[in-house]
């Protein structure tokens, strides 16, 4: 993992996003000198400081390399081994633990498995905001990494995962209705 950023370099603060590097300063805390990286969020302005000492602890890292993009979108694409069928908050953490890896692949993962669920079924509020979360930190990190606009990644992500029409129903819920099963949802 590389821990040696400058002044103007970009860096991705696990769950956080990608942030700019503006400075490294000293400053004493509770008694002792301490030397911080100066980031501010590219999405907001949010400032944040990192001791230097745990860049690598909090998971503070460069930018994925623009060769890297195509395995990102690979896995996008590519089918899960098996959705989980655990019950929404052991989802819900799994998920958000993925997010504070810091790992774009993870990330992916998380935003992949969240659009193939919510066309299963209903998401809960915590999988929405979730989903939402890992959107936004993907859109980010690979226009960065490719120089691109966001609204361009959005597009492409929205191309491979669009959004369910509202009233729409899952095939498990059609296959029902054809077989004489009964059509009403179980929650789920």
């Amino acid at each position: 993992m590389f821990d040696n950023f400058r002044v103007g370099d970009k860096a991705v603060y696990p769950a956080h996003g990608v942030a700019e590097v503006l400075g490294i300063e000293s400053r004493e805390v509770s008694g002792s000198k301490q030397t911080f990286y100066m980031l501010k969020l590219m999405d907001s302005e949010h400032r944040i400081m990192i001791p230097l000492s745990k860049a690598m602890s909090v998971g503070l890292r460069q930018v994925i390399a623009e060769e890297e993009v195509p395995q990102v979108f690979g896995l996008l694409k590519a089918k899960p081994q098996r959705l989980t069928r655990q019950n929404w908050n052991r989802r819900y953490r799994g998920y958000l633990e993925k997010l504070k890896t810091g790992s774009v692949f993870d990330v992916a993962e998380v935003l992949r498995d969240l659009c193939l669920l919510r066309n299963e079924k209903p998401l809960s509020f915590g999988e929405k905001r979730l989903l939402d979360t890992a959107r936004v930190l993907l859109v980010e990190e690979i226009s960065v990494a490719t120089n691109g606009s966001q609204d361009d990644i959005a597009c492409e992500l929205e191309a491979i995962f669009p959004m369910p029409l509202e009233g729409s129903r899952s095939p498990d819920e059609e296959s029902a209705d054809e077989s004489g099963g009964d059509s009403q949802a179980q929650p789920g």
